[in-house]
């Protein structure tokens, strides 16, 4: 078979480039190691941790918040079998879209480890060894990432787990340790914390989400605390981790350079993602990487071997789904000729805890470190009609403009239904708004959204209405 486009891997990046380039009338190919489709996002990264995520939240919920609003429950329980059930539907429905869309697109589907004979041919070796080659003019790697590994802490994938194990266990852990700060570790915390395990975090750096506006990691630290009686345990160095059966012993250095150790019966290795090149062949059709393991690009995408592309987790930039989507899209209409492009400083990241947490453009640490003049904006959700009528009154919209432009350079949140309500942020710089711009708007009332109004306000004179 020939192809104009021939894209390896078919996680959010690479089924959204597959879908624009056949959009765009080139005859396309999609090849996955996998026997389904949608990659590490929809079966064992973004969409499950998500469904567990609102499972637990519920049962949370109903546990803790429901008695306040007059609805009082007896003998409340968890079936965590049931959720993890239904985080298999949850992810075999995304999967059978994906399906869909491959078909609707007429985007020919081969499942099997792609990897690259020479610049033009691809090698598809099925689960069975069974061999077959394509040929393409052009090709798109988005083959994604997978787990970090520490050499000194080995992973048995029973108690010593990472996040792929830790959506499908069969029990609620009694003490889960979590090693790593950042979204994941977090994110599958509060599920098993929600459902009434004991969570321990261990960190190497002074704060949580470290990549993050620090305001928003102090902040959200102090609820996990708090609603979740998670215990941090910041600037310490993992040195080691034993499996002693039903117990994993788990050795640290502490802040003073002392030997602690720790107990629990699940420790969660989350200390980040590396991107997976892993048998594609490179070397043969002479790709060069760049650093950390990943593929080298230019400002196109496209690696040093002209019509060989690469996007997604195994190149530059921060490891998002939806960062992934918009190069595949990116790539697809560079090859057909039209002039996209991406402001990767607008590409916002998300934290699904709860309170949710997303920020976008540049954070308060960073003007700082540029010598940029700025002004902030802040408004608290306990102010906000909206968040008193729900009970979610934590957390903040914080919002950083130029000094003289009044030009929104950053925006900050955490509280609720952040995820979405981050949007309005880019779409606020995406055009170069101003802080007034944006305060000037009319929010629908009581609505979440008018903390970002406020913020605005805060930011534009201290004009604040509500604080």
């Amino acid at each position: 078979m020939n192809y104009d486009v021939v894209v390896i891997g078919s996680g959010p990046g690479g089924y959204v480039a597959a879908i624009r380039c056949a959009q765009l009338g080139l005859k396309t190919a999609i090849i996955e190691k996998y026997n389904v489709l949608g990659g590490t996002c929809l079966n064992v990264g973004c969409i499950p941790s998500k469904a567990l995520l609102d499972s637990s939240e519920h049962y949370h919920n109903a546990a803790h918040a429901f008695s306040e609003h007059g609805i009082e429950l007896g003998n409340l329980k968890v079936n965590l079998t049931q959720m993890i059930k239904r985080k298999g539907e949850v992810v075999k429905s995304n999967n059978d879209g994906i399906s869909y869309l491959m078909k609707k697109n007429k985007i020919d589907t081969y499942f099997g480890l792609g990897s690259f004979v020479n610049k033009n041919t691809i090698k598809v070796t099925d689960a069975e060894g069974k061999e077959q080659q394509i040929e393409t003019k052009k090709t798109i790697i988005a083959t994604g990432s997978k787990p970090t590994t520490l050499p000194f802490l080995p992973l048995d994938k029973k108690r010593i787990i990472t996040s792929t194990e830790a959506l499908s266990l069969t029990e609620i852990p009694k003490n889960m340790i979590i090693i790593g700060g950042g979204v994941i570790g977090l994110e599958l915390g509060s599920v098993y914390a929600r459902l009434g395990a004991k969570v321990q975090v261990i960190e190497y750096m002074d704060s949580i989400i470290p990549t993050m506006d620090r305001a928003l990691g102090k902040e959200l630290m102090r609820i996990l605390k708090k609603s979740l009686k998670f215990e941090f345990f910041m600037s310490h160095k993992v040195t080691g981790a034993t499996n002693e059966g039903e117990v994993v012993k788990v050795t640290a250095e502490n802040p003073k350079g002392e030997t602690v150790t720790f107990e629990g019966d699940y420790v969660l290795v989350s200390v980040g993602r590396k991107p997976y090149t892993e048998g594609l062949g490179l070397e043969n059709a002479g790709v060069q990487m760049g650093e950390r393991g990943m593929i080298a690009v230019n400002d196109h995408l496209e690696t040093n071997v002209p019509g060989i592309f690469a996007i997604g987790d195994v190149v530059r930039g921060a490891m998002l789904a939806h960062k992934a989507e918009e190069e595949g899209v990116l790539v697809a209409e560079h090859i057909v000729g039209q002039k996209p492009h991406i402001n990767y400083n607008l590409i916002p990241g998300v934290v699904y805890t709860w309170p949710e947490v997303a920020g976008v453009g540049f954070t308060e640490e960073q003007l700082k470190e540029q010598g940029r003049a700025y002004k902030s904006g802040s408004f608290p959700f306990k102010a906000s009609g909206r968040a008193k009528a729900s009970g979610d009154t934590d957390g903040f919209v914080k919002v950083l403009a130029d000094k003289e432009t009044d030009e929104i350079l950053g925006v900050h949140m955490i509280g609720p239904r952040i995820a979405d309500l981050i949007a309005e942020a880019v779409t606020a710089m995406e055009f170069r708004a101003s802080a007034e711009d944006v305060a000037r708007m009319s929010h629908a009332h009581p609505t979440y959204a008018e903390a970002m109004k406020e913020a605005c306000l805060a930011a534009t004179e201290n004009r604040a209405l509500h604080i």
